[in-house]
């Protein structure tokens, strides 16, 4: 899979082989979530290109933890299923990621905002249960972004799908949440709870008061964030 052997039998020195190479696991951890399409995956890894996405995917393809199908209805191949050696791995990630909250310092990942990746992660994780069985549309604002990257619509359908937005959708708008993207980083993480943004004023709600009093329930927190943090 690498040129970058390390020529021992050990089977953590064939297993890293594999899976150590740049973006492997942040990749896995995508497919692992669920992810199959490759625009899908795309927006789990945003900062990777297009071609070392492909690259990867090829590779654990041939590893034999990725199968490459045709989806229904269409004459090409573009879904990325795991494997049953692949869906061994989500324990691995699993285990990767919570040593990660729980030892990692916060500091420097929170250097790393992405509101893409954030919002993308929050549809993905949203709990529909709490949120009314309607059509209900959320509205989140990041006044310090750019315009471009400002605004985001997170919509619940009737059906329970989550959609995600960066365009206005045209529909009626439930609740607002006017918030700065660390702060919403850290709720999302788990390093401070909803109500802690709203008290210290970083989060203001307004629509709804029944889904905005809800929200720390249907947000789709990091599935990480019940692991308590130890470093600093």
């Amino acid at each position: 899979m690498t040129n970058a052997s390390y020529k021992q039998f050990c089977p953590v020195a064939m297993a890293s082989e594999i899976l150590c190479t740049r973006w492997t696991m942040v990749l896995l951890r995508e497919l692992v979530a669920g992810s199959t399409r490759f625009n899908e995956l795309r927006r789990g890894v945003p900062r990777m290109s297009p071609a070392l996405l492909s690259k990867r995917l090829s590779e654990l393809e041939a590893a034999g933890i990725v199968q490459r199908e045709r989806l229904a209805g269409s004459p090409e191949v573009n879904a990325y299923r795991l494997t049953q050696a692949g869906l061994d791995l989500q324990p691995v990630v699993e285990a990767v990621g919570l040593w990660g909250q729980k030892w990692v310092e916060s500091e420097p990942s929170l250097e790393n905002l992405d509101a893409e990746l954030l919002m993308w992660d929050m549809r993905r994780n949203l709990d529909t249960r709490p949120v009314p069985a309607r059509r209900v549309v959320i509205a989140f604002v990041y006044p310090e972004l750019p315009r471009a990257q400002r605004n985001w619509w997170l919509i619940v359908e009737p059906d329970r799908s989550v959609d995600l937005c960066h365009i206005d959708p045209g529909f009626d708008i439930d609740l607002y949440a006017t918030v700065d993207l660390r702060t919403m980083t850290e709720v999302w993480m788990g390093l401070r709870t909803v109500r802690e943004a709203i008290d210290r004023g970083a989060l203001l709600l307004v629509g709804d008061r029944k889904i905005a009093d809800a929200m720390q329930s249907w947000l789709g927190l990091s599935p990480f964030a019940q692991q308590e943090k130890l470093a600093s």
